[in-house]
């Protein structure tokens, strides 16, 4: 895919980058040589290849997932402005 000198500006501009006239055919090769890489690795066979979120083996940690309050009462409300009978306490806005 080729990407002319017109698209190039528009797309710095979309991105609010500011690029000189000069200098819009050397982004605009960039774009074109981005693009290329893009379509070369479409042409990668990934038929049965698992995905990875790492290029190392990495076993995550996993924790039963269990409903708790986080024993963290009095440090919360000992930040709160108004605490009462263990919550937030906040004024009236509706009558």
């Amino acid at each position: 895919m080729l990407i002319d000198t017109k698209t190039a500006a528009r797309v710095a501009k979309l991105a609010r980058i500011r690029v000189d006239a000069a200098d819009l055919p050397a982004l605009a090769q960039e774009f074109t040589n981005i693009l290329g890489f893009i379509e070369q690795l479409n042409e990668v066979n990934v038929e049965g290849i698992e995905p990875m979120t790492s290029v190392t083996p990495q076993r995550l940690f996993r924790r039963e997932d269990v409903v708790n309050d986080g024993n963290q009462q009095v440090a919360v409300l000992s930040n709160a402005p108004d605490a009462r009978e263990g919550f937030f306490a906040v004024p009236m806005v509706v009558e």
